[in-house]
């Protein structure tokens, strides 16, 4: 590891060198391009000189203490075991630093949700996720647009698809996605049963359009009217838009904007998305089996959590932690849970990394 880090350092310093060079400031596009890879090795540099000065000091600590006697020599003692204490530290975090980066965390990302087994019951628990995230976006900043919304008469919502920008917006909500299940008793019913209903949540990296290639002769694009529960954003004229990619069979609608072009526009960038998941989610068997370790594996039918409103539990299956704060974490207080599962993670990849 150690020499893996020296190698880094020493690219840093030969970017820094590079830059300072008048033929590099003379050439925009190999500043831009030097630029940005010393910025994506700065922080590992700057972790990897501070474990050398820490590990530099512990010796000098030690080494001092073997010619001193007294209490000098239990100070000086003291001093270089808080030195290796904080030099173990400072060893796990190069180790999470030096993991693979997922390359679409700082992606914009498409959020969908659909509501699964259980009817009505599930219509309305996946319009209280969809508020429960939208709470969240408004907290941490991020933009949240609707691009197709498809409710029900009672106030539930049957499918939405909401495009969230923002730096790190997927890495923040990537591991949402799955099967989502709620517990409780419905209004609707009369003998206070508890019952189980489901939605699926899908949290898609979005894709650049330079990345997908979307073929005129793979696509048929139709027009239609929109239409709404209740009657509700009815259109008289053909403003909503489907799409159908023949290759993969992926089917994509919109029709929450009242103008064609924008309509047409966003079901573009939802097809891009599905497509740049689909081709990627093609991994080979080795990085498909490595993902198994990991917090979740992105698979849509893997159940992740209960929401348990008789005893206003949230668990998550997959790291086994319970909160028991209902009404907040719908509201989008969401960091302790998202927070754990991004720990976990690191934790399973590292362990990962150590077995290899």
């Amino acid at each position: 590891m150690l020499s893996k880090l020296q190698a880094i350092a020493a690219r840093y310093d030969e970017l820094t060198e590079l830059l300072s060079r008048s033929e590099t400031l003379s050439d925009m596009e190999a500043w831009t391009k030097l630029t940005k890879e010393r910025a994506e090795i700065e922080e590992i540099t700057e972790a990897y000189r501070d474990y050398r000065k820490t590990e530099e000091e512990m010796k000098a600590a030690f080494e001092e203490a073997e010619h001193e006697q007294g209490e000098m020599r239990d100070m000086l003692l003291e001093e270089g075991y808080a030195l290796k204490s904080s030099l173990a530290e400072k060893e796990t975090a190069l180790k999470i630093l030096l993991l693979p980066k997922d390359k679409n965390d700082e992606r914009n990302c498409t959020l969908e949700i659909r509501a699964g087994a259980g009817g009505e019951e599930a219509a309305l628990f996946a319009c209280e996720l969809y508020r429960m995230y939208m709470g969240y976006c408004e907290k941490h900043r991020l933009k949240w647009e609707v691009i197709d919304l498809n409710e029900t008469e009672l106030g539930g919502m049957k499918e939405a698809i909401v495009s969230i920008e923002g730096k790190g917006a997927y890495k923040r909500l990537k591991y949402e996605s799955g099967v989502h299940r709620v517990q409780r008793v419905p209004e609707t019913e009369s003998q206070g049963r508890i019952h189980t209903s489901t939605a699926t949540v899908a949290v898609l990296p979005e894709a650049e359009e330079v990345e997908v290639e979307i073929k005129d002769d793979d696509i048929r694009v139709d027009l239609f009217r929109s239409s709404g529960a209740g009657g509700q954003k009815v259109n008289k004229t053909e403003t909503a838009i489907r799409i159908t990619h023949f290759p993969t069979g992926i089917v994509v609608t919109c029709q929450d904007e009242r103008s064609q072009l924008k309509n047409k526009e966003k079901a573009f960038r939802v097809l891009r998305t599905r497509l740049y998941d689909y081709y990627n989610g093609k991994a080979s068997s080795e990085e498909a089996q490595s993902r198994k370790s990991l917090v979740g594996t992105g698979d849509r039918s893997e159940r992740i959590r209960t929401y348990n409103f008789p005893q206003s539990r949230i668990t998550d299956h997959r790291i086994g932690l319970s909160l028991h704060s209902m009404e907040a974490f719908l509201s989008g207080e969401l960091d302790e849970m998202i927070n754990a599962l991004a720990r976990a993670d690191t934790e399973a990849r590292l362990t990962a990394s150590a077995e290899n």
